[in-house]
This record gives structure tokens, sequence and C-alpha cells, in this order.
């Protein structure tokens, strides 16, 4: 079966090179067709896994190589992150970081009447029982990363693109680390190795720190990647090099229909396949609600500034926790990101929250030189109970969601799209996707 489009389509046909002997093994898809809406690390971790299937793939995004949320990330593959956002006594910290206009929590007050739900299934997704629950969820997904993440980057090329160099976590005072302890100890229980290091251990591992630095934490588990824009260049690259096809559109819709599933372009150029994966990130609710499906999901607007150079040089990811932000060096150059801001999908970003961050940088570097530093902003695609949606549509078994990855999408991504794989072939999936299910928006009236 092969997909027919229009011929005005902007839409780009390859060969396939190597899924032909993928093709040839138990439990392959066959001609079996896959669309999958989205172009970020989700999506084509699943047109991967599709098409090593032997699916006929298509990728369809409205910006397939633009700058998306998988290409701003600090690069973090962030195996250690366990808990949900939402924890006991959260809420008493949130309103003193909204009174600083360029902190590490803003919310648009023009956009509260649209959040109110999603608030109120964040507070509840905050108990004890609730959290213990998540983060379950969370290591259980997280525990699988790097066997799937690494056979995939052996294939497409990006072997040497990964540094499994650990991540620290610093604190300006010992009050600091002792209020985050039970935080760290659900992390130990959990099989997150956690290592407690002094202001001069850590000095010797990142020079670079200033004294502000007085102790911290060192998760040797954690990882991260060289430039996240090459890892989705080069993946995308892979999957059209292997037979898929990449559409730019927009999709206004999407329907079952009666031995599959259809998509309607803006313009009204319709598409169907057998299955389809919907993991557009932050955009994929409207899609979701289209269809009948109940579904909290939100932009989670973050920001970094990429300096060429700065400077100063990190061996590792390291994560600031009193402030909220994160630094890694990447091959672009030294990127320091992080803030959460709340306003929709329409709102301009305000930059000025990119700059706040490099000021908050300098404190800890004092040899940072900020010229030539480049502003980025994209939407986390974020849930309140910081599970991504894993999951059969309820109208279709034959449409599948991938989205609502927070900050963990470049972690999960090749794990989402090997759970995705197995979804479309009918096998059963690695972990428990109990938890994962976008039914659970229908039990939280």
């Amino acid at each position: 079966m092969k997909f027919m489009f229009d011929s005005s389509l902007d839409w780009i046909q390859y060969t396939s090179v190597n899924v032909s002997e993928a093709c040839a093994k138990e439990n392959k898809l066959g001609e079996t067709n896959v669309i999958v809406v989205g172009a970020g690390i989700v999506g084509l971790s699943v047109a991967y896994e599709a098409l090593i299937a032997g699916a006929n793939v298509v990728v369809v995004d409205r910006d397939p190589t633009g700058n998306k949320a998988s290409f701003g990330n600090a690069g973090g593959i962030a195996v250690t992150e366990v808990i949900p956002a939402s924890v006991p006594g959260v809420w008493k910290k949130v309103p003193l970081w909204m009174m600083d206009p360029l902190g590490p929590l803003a919310l648009r007050i023009v956009h509260l009447p649209m959040l109110l739900p999603w608030l109120w299934s964040f507070a509840r997704a905050g108990t004890d029982s609730e959290v213990r629950r998540i983060s379950k969820a969370l290591a259980d997904i997280n525990r699988r990363v790097y066997d799937d993440l690494v056979p995939l980057f052996k294939e497409v090329g990006l072997a040497g693109d990964l540094l499994r160099r650990g991540a620290l976590t610093v604190y300006e005072s010992e009050n600091g680390l002792r209020n985050d302890k039970h935080e760290w100890d659900a992390k130990r229980a959990l099989g997150v190795d956690v290592q407690e290091l002094t202001a001069a251990q850590i000095r010797e591992m990142e020079p670079a720190l200033s004294p502000i630095v007085k102790n911290g934490i060192f998760t040797p588990q954690w990882s991260h990647i060289k430039d996240p824009k090459r890892v989705v260049d080069v993946l995308r690259d892979w999957v059209v090099a292997n037979g898929g096809e990449i559409v730019r559109g927009q999709v206004d819709r999407v329907a079952p229909i009666s031995d599959g599933a259809k998509i309607v372009l803006n313009g009204g150029r319709e598409i169907t396949a057998r299955k389809i994966v919907i993991a557009a990130g932050a955009w994929s609710g409207s899609i979701a609600r289209q269809l009948g499906d109940r579904v909290l999901i939100e932009s989670e607007r973050g920001y970094n500034t990429t300096i060429a150079s700065p400077g100063v040089a990190l061996e590792r990811e390291v994560i600031f926790a009193d402030r909220k932000f994160v630094a890694t060096t990447l091959s672009v150059g030294l990127r320091i990101g992080g803030a959460a801001e709340f306003g929709g999908l329409e709102a301009a970003p305000n930059y000025a929250r990119s700059k706040a961050l490099v000021k908050l940088a300098k404190h800890y570097f004092p040899g940072l030189r900020e010229e030539g530093g480049v502003e980025w902003s994209g939407h986390r695609p974020t849930t309140p109970d910081s599970l991504p949606v894993i999951s059969r549509s309820g109208p279709s078994a034959n449409i599948i969601y991938a989205f609502g990855h927070g900050h963990l999408g470049l972690t999960q991504g090749p794990t989402t799209g090997k759970i995705v794989g197995d979804l479309l072939l009918g096998r059963k999936p690695p972990i428990d996707l109990a938890p994962f299910s976008i039914a659970r928006f229908s039990h939280k009236k």
C-alpha cells in the first residue's frame, strides 16, 4: 500500500535502502502505512521504529526542519528525573517564584481562565500517594532509556554524540540541600545513584564554578548530548534515507475511517493510513480533543541563551537547584536554559527571560562572557501529572498518542518510539502503560 499525495503538496519521497531486510523478520508491519504527525524527537523516533518494522511511513509537520522544542533543550538525558513537578508543599513556593517577573515561573494573566483546569489537576497530583504512583511510572520508563536510545544512536550515526559524564546539582547553602533531602531519598529508593559532594569536590569536577556553590549532588546515570538540533537533523535524514516521506503541512483534522484513519491538511487535502500516531508536542491536545478524547496539556514555554565563546566550559550538565536553571557545554557553545512560562501557544516570547538566565549564570561563573548570545524559546508539552500520553485513542485503536513529555522529550523519545512500535505491531509493551493512558484525564473531572 502506498501513500497518494496531491502533486501540489510540498513532499519528498526517498527510496528505501535498509528496511527491506527488516521486513523479512517476524512481527513486522509489512506494507502497512503509518502517518506520524510531528517531526520532533518523539515523532521521528516513532518513524524510526515503524520503518525498521517494515512500514511505509510519512511524517507530517507544518515546519519539519523548524526550531521546535526538540532543538532547543539543554541536551540532558535526564534518566534520574523521576519525581513529578507537583509534590506536597510546592504551592507554598509558587507565589514567591511568581513575584519575580523574570523568575523561574511565570503566568500570563490573560491565559489564566484556560489554565485553571490544568492547575486544579496539577494540585491534585501533588499528594503523597499520587507522587509515589507517578514516580514509579517515571522510573519505569526512564530505566529503559539507554536500552532504546543507545542502539538508535548507533544505527543512525550518533553514537559519538552521547556523553555519559553524569550531572551535578549544586546548592548555595546547606539548607538548600537539606530541604531537598526527601526528594533525593525518594530518587535513591527508585534506583537513582545519588552522591553527596562538598564544595571542594564540586569545584574539582567543574573548576569554572564560583565559591557561591557550597555543596551538591552528583548523579552519574545522567548524560548529555553534544547538540540536540544535530540529533533531530540526523534522525530526520535517516528517516528519509530509509524510505520515509516528509510532508510539510498543517494538520487541521484527524478522523477514524473504516480500515484505519485519515488526516485532513489545511486546504482540505486528505491522506489516509492504516495507523496514525499523534506526536505533535504541545499542539497534540487540540487534535485529541477534536477526536473526543479529554486531555490536559499546556505549553510550558522554556527559554535559553547559547553563547558560542563563553570563556568557561563544563564537563557535564550542571543544575542550579536554588535558581531553577541549568547550563551545559554543547558543541555549539554554553547553553543556559530554564524557566517555566504558562501563556498558551499564541503569545509572543519574552526574551527578557533568556537575558535573565545569563545574569543568573554570571553569579556562578565569574569568567562568563555573554557577548554573542543567541536567545531561544520553545513550547514544552506539559501534563499536570508530569507523565506523557502514550496511549491508543478512545474512539479508534488505529490512532495512537505519543506526546506530553514536558522536560523529558529528548530523554524519553526513543523509548516512546519503541513502545509505540509495540502498539503498532500488537505486541505487549515492556512497561505498564496504564499510567500513561489518555483515559486518565476522563477519570478526573
